[in-house]
């Protein structure tokens, strides 16, 4: 099972990158075996710029196409801009090939200073996704200052518990559902409810003792 991580916070540290790396733990937790890597956008930056101007993405920025593109999975993490996802961060995913994201399960997340802004996921970041035909997970998580307290904090516990609840949504549609199949009825059997069982009405008033209405075209 491969994950990536797109982070596109861009301060060193980034709430952003710390949020993608909580999300990126407690999904890779749940998933025995799984291959996270992380396209942190910070870096890509310029090549990101240079394509969509150009036309052609640098090596590094090709790499981290194919690593969005292949996977079986994404994290995605953006800091708020203007009430809404940043710039590099739309940016990357407009160079990305129409249809890429078709059906690949994705995780949203953001980060922000105030709680003010914690819809953003749905009025920006789900709208997006949806565009993209991407299969979002029904918990996203924002994070916003508060939310970085100490062990024990409310706001803190409120954070871990999104970061789980999501994390827990996201590998359920990766994980091949293992449910037995409901058994089938041997072969040459009729279903109980099935049309070749129906008995006709007259039969059934004859059992009452009811002679059935006669047919009036004789």
């Amino acid at each position: 099972m491969r994950i990536t991580v797109v982070a596109s916070g861009l301060s060193v540290p980034s709430s952003t990158r710390l949020l993608a790396d909580r999300l990126a733990a407690a999904t890779a937790a749940r998933a025995e075996g799984a291959e996270v890597t992380v396209v942190e956008l910070r870096e890509l930056a310029a090549d990101i710029a240079s394509h969509l101007t150009g036309g052609f993405p640098s090596p590094r920025l090709a790499t981290a196409i194919e690593s969005v593109t292949a996977a079986d999975g994404l994290i995605a993490v953006t800091p708020v801009f203007s009430a809404s996802y940043s710039g590099l961060f739309k940016s990357f995913f407009d160079v990305l090939e129409p249809e890429s994201l078709a059906g690949k399960p994705v995780l949203l997340g953001a980060t922000g200073g105030t709680p003010r802004h914690s819809l953003v996921i749905e009025h920006a970041l789900r709208p997006l996704f949806a565009h993209l035909r991407a299969v979002m997970v029904p918990t996203g998580v924002y994070a916003a200052s508060q939310d970085w307290g100490a062990v024990g904090d409310d706001y803190a516990a409120g954070l871990a518990e999104r970061v789980d609840r999501a994390a827990a949504e996201l590998v359920a549609l990766l994980a091949p559902d293992t449910r037995p199949a409901p058994p089938r009825p041997p072969a040459g059997t009729r279903r109980a409810d099935g049309p070749e069982n129906v008995v006709p009405f007259a039969e059934r008033l004859a059992a009452l003792g009811i002679d059935p209405p006669k047919d009036p075209r004789g």
